[in-house]
């Protein structure tokens, strides 16, 4: 199957605001925790959607760039 760099593009934006989405609430939510294991895996695994979100929109910069720096052949 192959993605063409617009829709990759556009899942990786899409995906990339779902994991910071995530992650946003991830960080805001344990307010009320009052162990501190328990804690601090509630911010690990913030961190991780904050880096999954990272990575998304890497790959959609990539593919932005790839958009405008290739010629059109047609």
């Amino acid at each position: 199957m192959k993605l063409s760099a617009k829709l990759t593009m556009i899942i990786s934006a899409f995906f990339a605001s779902l994991c910071f989405g995530v992650a946003i609430k991830g960080f805001m939510s344990p307010g009320d925790i009052t162990d501190a294991v328990q804690l601090a895996n509630a911010r690990g695994y913030a961190w991780f959607w904050a880096f999954l979100g990272s990575v998304a929109l890497v790959m959609g910069g990539l593919s932005w760039w790839m958009i405008c720096t290739t010629k059109d052949d047609e």
